[in-house]
């Protein structure tokens, strides 16, 4: 669960910027030509060519617009994380994110870096971007880790249907719970090895660390219905290759579905461009694992691997070109929580 240094912001032009989304988006219709290109001319990938184009239009497109939800999604909890953003800046830039997290091949480093230089372009001050930003993935990581845990353990108890193997069900969910108590206690270990460190640079990285995860787990454990911005992000994308399945008429049990997904993620780190064919495999294999059939598997996924890279790679693609028009126009910060809640306060007295 680290996180990138985001102290130095890097310094590239905006003409680097945008050449590599270019440059990322054509890495993608290239490769996944190639893809459709296997599926229709290696005769063992035949019967998973005929159940893409038999697929039931109704489903396909409730796969798309759950896409579209899992993205809203991530510009709610970017603007919950980053409080001060403008709203329209700030959902330009997590849409953004998610473009450059999807063409550019930088196993998912591209989106992080991109947000760090719209902000720090616009005057967000370096270590608040590396703070939030940290938080914002440390949340996001913790909402992935808590639905491990509870679907993996859920399933190997019997509550959920589904296979039944330890080293199936409750390995992976015993080892998130594992990390994610491991996360929580950080903190504590982190202030440990600070006090027996001095000054030094060592100790203020430990204190930073502390610091970021105790303004995670605030964030995590506070009421506050943009929270579920965080978990629609996640669900909402795990809808998307249950609809996919819908769509092939073969739909394994929804448990099956959440622990393929997020253990078959575990490939997103290749530095790969959109993670074409890696990530697709890596669904399949666990899918097969559990005891789906290889073929509606490989069908749901390369289908749900093409909605969930083009529909964030083509709207933040948008939300790019916008952004670098407006470059030269003030931002006004957003009151905080806290500070809408004093204006509250102060109206209430005043009358």
């Amino acid at each position: 669960m680290s996180t990138p240094d985001l102290r130095e912001p890097q310094r590239v032009s905006e003409t680097d910027q945008a050449r590599r989304l270019r440059n990322g988006l054509v890495s993608l219709v290239v490769v996944g030509a190639v893809v459709v290109a296997l599926l229709l001319a290696v005769p063992g990938l035949h019967g998973v060519g005929h159940i893409v184009t038999d697929m039931a239009p109704g489903w396909v497109a409730a796969a798309v617009a759950l896409e579209v939800a899992s993205c809203a999604g991530y510009v709610v909890i970017f603007l919950t994380v980053f409080d001060r953003a403008p709203i329209v800046f700030g959902a330009r830039v997590a849409l953004t994110e998610m473009a450059f997290g999807a063409a550019v091949s930088l196993g998912g480093a591209g989106s992080i870096a991109i947000g760090a230089w719209l902000l720090h372009e616009r005057g967000v001050a370096t270590g608040r971007i590396a703070e939030r930003s940290a938080v914002l993935f440390l949340l996001t990581s913790a909402i992935n880790l808590l639905t491990l845990t509870a679907t993996g353990l859920a399933l190997g108890l019997g509550v959920l249907p589904g296979p039944r193997s330890p080293l199936l069900t409750l390995l992976p969910g015993s080892v998130a719970a594992a990390i994610f108590l491991f996360f929580l206690a950080l903190p504590w270990l982190t202030e440990r090895g600070a006090r027996g460190r001095g000054e030094g640079r060592v100790a203020r990285a430990l204190d930073a660390t502390a610091k970021t995860i105790r303004a995670t787990r605030g964030t995590l454990l506070r009421p506050d219905w943009r929270l579920l911005g965080a978990i629609g992000y996640l669900w909402f994308d795990i809808g998307v290759l249950w609809a996919c399945f819908r769509a092939t008429g073969h739909t394994p049990p929804i448990a099956v579905i959440v622990l393929s997904y997020q253990i078959g993620y575990l490939a997103n780190v290749l530095p790969i461009p959109g993670n074409i064919g890696a990530l697709e495999g890596s669904f399949v294999g666990m899918l097969v694992l559990y005891g789906v059939k290889a073929a509606p598997a490989a069908a749901a996924a390369v289908v749900y691997h093409a909605i969930a890279l083009w529909i964030p790679a083509i709207w933040g693609t948008f939300g790019f070109i916008r952004l670098r028009r407006s470059a030269k126009e003030p931002l006004t910060p957003r009151a905080t929580r806290e500070e809408r809640a004093e204006l509250r306060r102060d109206r209430h007295t005043l009358r």
